[in-house]
């Protein structure tokens, strides 16, 4: 085994605060920006927003630059969500810090730092809740404490660890894939034309806060744009009623619908208000309905009747009169079935994967499980 040496992040990484930009630099340019709301664990220059860097005198914004292979972490809203830059370059926006790796350590072992436990029981410690909104400081962030052991060791486990992100990442795409199978094939049915109130209701069964639970509660901040799927929630509400939501059923966040966040229930659970949930009035139809409801041009529908500029919600009434396909025949139901059963499969996956990641983490680190005999790659970059 390798010997390891106590180090804080900033130590191993330098970190940079986000510059505020102003609302008015956002648009249809060229040059990316990472708002607190585009923070997502494989983070692609294509889905952030547009950001008028040139309005800004030249080299001001070079420091806020992040490029393929850094990382970047919410300083509030939910505090501590990493996302790692996959392709190209972008720019910091306020409330976003970015973490660019040091020689000393392995980019990959950073990676999975940044996603231990550990790092974010240290997160829930520092928060500052006293202010108008709960936030963490970049110095905070860059205080935290780890084992960090020689490039040898941390070479070893991140080929370990690597395996799960790989996988992971292999069900994201295939996911992807499956998700553009299913709005292609909804698409083409043309019988019986009609709209989406024709084959799917809005759900409103209400039941008390204190029934949402971690592990199936949905918010808007809980489900990922550009379809995503979800992610585990980071609060739940305290007050109030939710929204009851079964398996099956289709949840669409209706604040800011350009985002287009929506996810297929793989289990019953709760929502915030602002999810809307569209259940099959005939439940063999789940997958179609939600084959129509991501679809690009749904949420170009809603857009059209959406209120609000600087948060804009969709009309419910309105996005019920979504022009569709009364009926979708049997061959590409039944193809749309499968398609959704192993896009659940796929997610359900990767969250089995995550935690068995995030329970290794600390045992390898720890040499509580000896990897001294795990074999290198020849190649000094193969493990990338």
């Amino acid at each position: 085994m390798g010997c390891s040496r106590p180090v804080q992040l900033s130590d191993v990484a330098d970190l940079t605060p986000g510059f505020a930009f102003k609302s008015k630099d956002f648009g249809d340019y060229a040059s990316k920006a990472i708002k607190i709301t585009n923070v997502s664990r494989e983070g692609d220059p294509g889905t952030f927003p547009g950001v008028n860097i040139d309005a800004y005198p030249a080299g001001k914004l070079d420091k806020y630059r992040v490029c393929e292979g850094d990382y970047y972490l919410a300083m509030t809203g939910s505090i501590g969500k990493v996302g790692r830059l996959v392709r190209g370059i972008a720019y910091l926006n306020q409330r976003v810090l970015g973490l660019r790796p040091k020689p000393m350590i392995d980019k990959d072992y950073l990676w999975f730092v940044l996603n231990s436990a550990g790092f974010h029981e240290h997160l829930l410690t520092h928060i500052d809740s006293h202010s108008v909104q709960a936030n963490i400081s970049a110095r905070s962030v860059g205080s935290f404490v780890f084992d960090l052991p020689d490039m040898d060791l941390q070479l070893r486990i991140t080929r370990i660890l690597s395996a799960f992100d790989k996988k992971i990442i292999t069900n994201a795409r295939a996911n992807g894939y499956l998700g553009e199978l299913c709005e292609s094939m909804a698409a083409q049915q043309v019988d019986s034309l009609g709209k989406l109130a024709d084959i799917c209701h809005q759900v409103n069964d209400k039941v008390p806060c204190d029934e949402a639970q971690f592990d199936s509660y949905v918010s808007t901040e809980s489900l990922l744009p550009n379809k995503g799927g979800r992610q585990t929630t980071s609060s739940l509400p305290s007050t109030g009623k939710v929204t009851a939501y079964k398996a099956g059923d289709t949840l669409m966040s209706n604040i800011r619908p350009y985002f287009k966040k929506v996810w297929l229930a793989d289990q019953s659970g709760t929502c915030s208000g602002d999810v809307i949930v569209f259940r099959a009035n005939d439940r063999q139809d789940a997958a179609y309905v939600y084959s129509l409801i991501r679809s690009d041009s749904f949420f170009d529908f809603v857009m059209q009747g959406s209120k609000g500029t600087k948060m804009p919600r969709g009309d419910k009434k309105q996005m019920m009169e979504y022009p569709v396909s009364r009926q979708c025949n049997a061959q590409g139901l039944a193809l749309l079935t499968s398609a959704a059963e192993r896009l659940c499969a796929n997610s359900r996956q990767n969250a089995i994967l995550s935690e068995l990641r995030d329970a290794l983490l600390p045992k390898l680190m720890s040499g509580e499980i000896d990897v001294s005999k795990i074999k290198l790659p020849t190649s000094p970059n193969s493990h990338l």
